[in-house]
C-alpha cells in the first residue's frame, strides 16, 4: 500500500547508506556528475585524512550492471586518481564482493556503484571503510562537511593515483564461501537441484550461476542474466514483482527459485509449488540452520519479523533488535557476539565471512539447509512459525513534519511498550507496528506484523488513518 499526498521532486539522499539520486538533472538536486564528484573527493579525502602523511592510498571499487554505471564508474575513477589515490577496479561486481575485496587487498576504503533495489535511473555511491563495511553514521557526517565545504585538493600530475583493473574477486568470493564448514557441497550435489534464477539483468547474472556451478548444481534456468542494466521488472525482490519466475519454476518442475536484487546482497526465494518462501523468511531459514551448526545470538532490525526471535530461542540463544540499516545491524552483531544476523529484505550478514549482506553466501547455506532437510521447500518453509509482515509507505513533501507524526502516534499510543530509538515501533503482546522515515527513499515505512494477514494489515491502516488525521490538524 502506499499512500500519496503530492507529487514531489526526488532529492539527492545522503545517509548512512551513501549517497544515491536519480541521474540528470541540476547539481544538488539529483546525482550528477559534478555530485558524482564532489562526494567521491570528499570521501577520497577524509580517507586520505586517517592515514599517516606519506602513506600510499588505495580504494576499491566496483559496480552493478545498471545503465548509467560506467559513466558513474569513470567520473569515480578519474576523481580518486586525482586526489593522488590509487584504484583497484572490479568492474562489475556485486556488494558484497567489493566488501571481501576491501581487506583483501588491504585497501584503505571502497565505493560501490550501486542503487541496490531502485529502478534503473538511480544510482548511489556506497561507501567502505577499511574493514570492507558500511562508514559509521559519524564518519558519513565528517563526509558530508568536507563534501558540503568542498575542503579538497587534487595532486599535480606527478602524483596521480594508479589505476588496475581485477576481476578475480568472483572466484576468490565462491572459493571463500566453499571453504565454510557449513557449506555442504556434496549434499548440495547429491540432490541434483533443479533451479530458477532471476538475476534482473545485473551483476547476479555473472555471479550466481558461477556459485551455482560451483555448488554442483548443473539444472539451472536463466532468466534475466545478461548484465546489460535494463531491469525487466521493478528490480526490487518482493513478491508483486516475481510473477513470472513464480511461473517458470512450475512450469519447469524446478525445485526452488532464486532472485537476487541488482548488487546482489537481498536473496529472494520461490517454492516448488511457486509460492513464496517470503522474505523475511529467508534470514529465519538460514539463521536455522546456523544455529543448529555453531551456537549463538542472533540480530535483526526492528522492521524484521519475530520468527527469528522464535527460532533463536528455540536452538538456545538469544535475539537482538537494532535500529534499521545495515551498519546499526553490524554494530548489534558485533556487540552482542552474533553468528548471524541480517535484515528481513532478504538480507544475510555471516560475520565468519564478512560483516555485510550477502545473497552468495545466503544461496549455499538456504541450499545445504535445504538439500540436509531432504523433503521440499514448501515443507521446510512450513517447520517455520507464521507471521505476517504488512509493508506500507507514504511518500513525503515538504509540508508533511515528520518529526510531528512520530511525536503524535507515540503519545496516542503512549500505553503500550514503545521503542523509539529509530522512529517508532509500537508492540501490541505478538503483533507490532514500526514507522520510520527511510534511509534510502523520499518516503515514511509503516510495517506492521500479525499471526494473520488480515490482522497485519488491519493494525496499519489503522496508523495510516491516525496519520491522515495528524496531518489535517
Amino acid at each position: 500500500m502506499c499512500l500519496i499526498f503530492k507529487k514531489t521532486k526526488v532529492a539527492l539522499i545522503k545517509s548512512i547508506s551513501g549517497i544515491r539520486g536519480t541521474i540528470g538533472g541540476l547539481p544538488g538536486d539529483s546525482l550528477t556528475p559534478v555530485d558524482v564528484v564532489k562526494f567521491t573527493a570528499a570521501f577520497g579525502t577524509w580517507i586520505k585524512l586517517g592515514l599517516k602523511k606519506d602513506t600510499a592510498c588505495k580504494i576499491v571499487i566496483g559496480r552493478d550492471a545498471r545503465i548509467s554505471g560506467e559513466m558513474v564508474n569513470h567520473l569515480v575513477i578519474g576523481t580518486l586518481q586525482g586526489l593522488g589515490i590509487d584504484v583497484i577496479d572490479l568492474g562489475l561486481s556485486t556488494t558484497p564482493t567489493v566488501e571481501i575485496a576491501v581487506p583483501g587487498e588491504k585497501a584503505d576504503g571502497g565505493i560501490i556503484i550501486t542503487a541496490s533495489h531502485n529502478p534503473k535511473q538511480w544510482n548511489a555511491l556506497k561507501l567502505l571503510n577499511g574493514k570492507g563495511e558500511f562508514i559509521s553514521g559519524n564518519d558519513g557526517v565528517e563526509v558530508l562537511n568536507i563534501a558540503e565545504k568542498e575542503s579538497f585538493t587534487f595532486v599535480d600530475v606527478t602524483s596521480l593515483g594508479k589505476y588496475r583493473f581485477d576481476d578475480s574477486y568472483l572466484k576468490k568470493h565462491i572459493d571463500q564461501i566453499l571453504a565454510l564448514p557449513a557449506v555442504n557441497v556434496e549434499a548440495i550435489r547429491a540432490k541434483q537441484f533443479k533451479i530458477v534464477i532471476d538475476c534482473v539483468n545485473s551483476t547476479g547474472g555473472i555471479f550466481v550461476p558461477a556459485l551455482l556451478n560451483a555448488l554442483g548444481v548443473k539444472d539451472i534456468v536463466e532468466l534475466y542474466c545478461e548484465p546489460n542494466g535494463i531491469f525487466p521488472h521493478n528490480p526490487e525482490p518482493l513478491p508483486e514483482n516475481l510473477v513470472e519466475i513464480s511461473k517458470a519454476v512450475t512450469k519447469n518442475r524446478a525445485d526452488l527459485g532464486i532472485v537476487v536484487d541488482p548488487d546482489v546482497d537481498r536473496l529472494a526465494l520461490v517454492c516448488e509449488d511457486g509460492e513464496m518462501f517470503g522474505e523475511e523468511y529467508t534470514l529465519v531459514s538460514v539463521a536455522d540452520y546456523v544455529l543448529k551448526n555453531k551456537k549463538g545470538n542472533t540480530v535483526s532490525n526492528l522492521s524484521s519479523t519475530r520468527a527469528l526471535k522464535d527460532v533463536t530461542e528455540q536452538n538456545g540463544g538469544k535475539y537482538f533488535a537494532s535500529a534499521v540499516g545495515e551498519v546499526n545491524v553490524v554494530e548489534m552483531m558485533k556487540a552482542n557476539n552474533a553468528v548471524i544476523g541480517g535484515e528481513g529484505n532478504g538480507g544475510i550478514i555471516l560475520p565468519e565471512l564478512h560483516y555485510g549482506r550477502d545473497a552468495l553466501v545466503g544461496i549455499a547455506l538456504f541450499l545445504s539447509h535445504l538439500a540436509q532437510f531432504g523433503k521440499s521447500c514448501s515443507m521446510l518453509r512450513s517447520t517455520y512459525p507464521n507471521y505476517f509482515i504488512s509493508k506500507n509507505k507514504i511518500e513525503l513533501t515538504p509540508e508533511i513534519n515528520v518529526d510531528k507524526i512520530l511525536a503524535s502516534i507515540e503519545k496516542k499510543y503512549a500505553k503500550q511498550p514503545i521503542i523509539n530509538t529509530d522512529g517508532v515501533r509500537i508492540e501490541f503482546d505478538k503483533e507490532w507496528v514500526h514507522l520510520r522515515k527511510s534511509n534510502t527513499e523520499p518516503i515514511i515505512r509503516i510495517y506492521s506484523e500479525s499471526q494473520t494477514e488480515t490482522t497485519a494489515d488491519n493494525l496499519a491502516e489503522k496508523i495510516i488513518m491516525d496519520i491522515k488525521e495528524i496531518i489535517k490538524q
